[in-house]
């Protein structure tokens, strides 16, 4: 043990504080927290010096990255849960000054969308050297963020255009980091009905709690529709630095770092800024908490103690959220003030022109959704305004091609329209869907004609629109590649109503991606989403046919009839990825074994060899 010891302590990165009190606390807490007083693990130490002690970005073992933060992050879950504040801090200390950490944090910020946008200083890291170095500039000791770049950019409704704040590259990494730290405890004390920016969440979540709530025929008839008014931009920064759990001077300094709009700092007294990395955490946290206050103020207590709510429900997606009530009045005189009052405390407050009070026989729109009752049967369906959007923004596509190759063209247009019509797969949309193909058919026929206005409408449709199998007037081009038989590949135009409906399984309110309690559900769920997408289905396969068609635990065979679960040799909390690597089918039963007898699993060698 003590050989152990004296080889870690070797290894150990010189702490930035140096040795004062912070430090002497730190470490006799870790001592305390881990081993009782003894010495530190070789886990503890690891967890400060260099993952792999890699010497380029390239040598990095990412798989020991990943398992050192996810670890760190599910402690952090469960000092949470069990109110150990200054434990939690500790691992938090141990997580944001680890190399794990930092190398996650640079990755994330360049290999994301915006990796090649700069911030004021003009830089960005866009080769492994840059990389690598910039792992070692994160530091706590001397860091001063730098003043944001701010633009504009349009909102989806009108002429009018929101600020959009885009940090330098050092200070977007820093925050990746802190965001490692702060996400765990964010997810763990959330909103159960809280859908936005949150990992493993999505809007099809939101979508499906509202149908859960208003759906049954004793549902609520009442719906509070509400939007915070620039809600990012008039969060108090006194509150943040006071209820946040992170360090209070980093998350001072981000939030009063300012901004350079035309060559000119302005400061910032107010809000969080949309483009940072951290701003949707800090957003959500802020808000976090409504769900239970409105309640306690709208519900009784009953017989057993708990709280009986009278249809008081509440579902928000970032800061747009709606509460159903029994009555209008209910909703009026009880839930609204409550809001405002919670909202008050924070700097926020609602905006006059979004928030109403609507019956849901008259429908209300949420999240491009419409959401209403016909006849006492409630229907979600694509809203009007959700669909005018993708049209006009179709038509343009096609408008502002009128020289392009069809096969361009088709590329352009088949983005859009099997995204938008992902969107609302899970929802009434298949008359929408056939509706929307039709416009699109009409825009295409006049791209056409435009083209060709001196031939006949049967030439243009043999030019433009073929055969294909059982199918009449696909928009097709065709393309380079040939099949075996030598016919020619021809590129389509994707249909909406070629995607099918499928109703989302919405997820459990109180699941929480970081806790090791839920592996066993977000692997079920990921194996679902799996089946849901050719991709994924192809994937299987090959897994399927690697395992010689049977069950890595048992060795009998997979069938329909057997049915099969994917599990995760690695456990995705402990860094393991969706890699086909890191992948086996087993049988819903021996899955359970696994988990239960915490069985380790290998993967086979393919039927094919190695």
């Amino acid at each position: 043990m003590e050989q152990i010891g004296i080889e870690l302590h070797s290894k150990i990165i010189p702490r930035e504080n140096g040795p004062n009190s912070t430090w002497f606390f730190l470490t006799k807490e870790l001592e305390k927290l881990f081993l009782g007083g003894q010495q530190m693990s070789a886990y503890v130490i690891s967890a400060v010096a260099p993952s792999g002690y890699a010497e380029h970005w390239y040598d990095i073992n990412w798989t020991k990255c990943y398992q050192e933060v996810k670890k760190l992050q599910a402690r952090i879950v469960k000092a949470t849960k069990e109110g150990k504040q200054r434990k939690v801090k500790a691992l938090q200390w141990l997580l944001t000054h680890s190399f794990s950490g930092k190398a996650i944090a640079v990755r994330r910020v360049t290999e994301n969308q915006g990796k090649k946008t700069p911030g004021i200083d003009k830089v960005i890291w866009p080769t492994p050297i840059d990389k690598y170095k910039a792992i070692k500039t994160l530091k706590r000791r001397g860091y001063k963020p730098k003043p944001l770049r701010r633009i504009y950019i349009p909102k989806s409704t009108g002429n009018k255009k929101r600020p959009l704040d885009i940090p330098c590259m050092i200070d977007r990494a820093q925050q990746a980091l802190y965001l490692l730290a702060l996400e765990p405890i964010s997810e763990t004390k959330a909103d159960s009905n809280s859908y936005g920016f949150r990992p493993e969440r999505s809007t099809a979540d939101a979508i499906q709690q509202c149908f859960k709530v208003l759906a049954k025929k004793c549902s609520p008839q009442w719906i509070l529709e509400a939007d915070i008014q620039a809600c990012f931009e008039k969060i108090s920064h006194n509150w943040l630095i006071e209820h946040i759990p992170i360090d209070k001077e980093i998350l001072r300094r981000w939030l009063k770092a300012g901004y350079l709009e035309k060559q000119r700092l302005c400061p910032t007294e107010e809000g969080a800024a949309q483009g940072s990395i951290i701003s949707p955490a800090l957003t959500n946290m802020t808000l976090d908490g409504l769900q239970e206050r409105l309640a306690m103020t709208c519900g009784k207590v009953s017989y057993k103690g708990g709280w009986t709510v009278p249809k008081v429900n509440f579902v928000r997606y970032c800061d747009d959220f709606i509460v159903t009530g029994a009555s209008k009045e209910l909703l009026e005189n009880e839930a609204l003030p409550v809001i405002k009052e919670f909202l008050s405390e924070r700097g926020l407050s609602l905006s006059p022109e979004k928030t109403k009070i609507t019956n849901i026989a008259q429908g209300f729109d949420f999240l491009g959704q419409n959401v209403r009752k016909y006849n006492g049967k409630l229907l979600i369906k694509p809203s009007k305004k959700n669909i005018q959007a993708v049209l006009t923004k179709i038509r343009s596509i096609i408008k502002d091609n009128k020289a392009a190759k069809q096969i361009n063209l088709i590329y352009l247009l088949n983005p859009v329209i099997k995204g938008w019509a992902n969107y609302h797969r899970h929802v009434v949309a298949k008359e929408t869907f056939a509706k929307v193909d039709y416009a699109i058919w009409q825009a295409l026929w006049r791209w056409c004609c435009r083209r060709h206005p001196q031939k006949r409408g049967r030439w243009i449709k043999h030019r433009y629109f073929h055969s294909i199998g059982t199918r009449n007037w696909i928009f097709a081009a065709p393309t380079d590649e040939k099949r075996l038989d030598g016919t020619t590949v021809m590129k389509t135009l994707h249909l909406a109503s070629d995607i099918a409906i499928q109703r989302h399984i919405k997820i459990k309110a109180e699941a929480n991606p970081f806790d090791p309690a839920w592996e066993y559900y977000f692997e079920d769920r990921h194996g679902r989403k799996m089946r849901e997408n050719l991709a994924g289905y192809k994937k299987l396969i090959r897994l399927w046919l690697d395992q010689n068609r049977r069950c890595c635990v048992c060795r009998q065979l997979l069938t329909k009839e057997t049915g099969w679960h994917v599990h995760h040799i690695i456990r995705r909390v402990d860094g393991g990825n969706d890699a086909s690597g890191n992948l086996v089918m087993v049988h819903p039963n021996c899955h359970m074994q696994i988990h239960n007898l915490g069985l380790k699993v290998t993967k086979p060698a393919p039927e094919r060899g190695l």
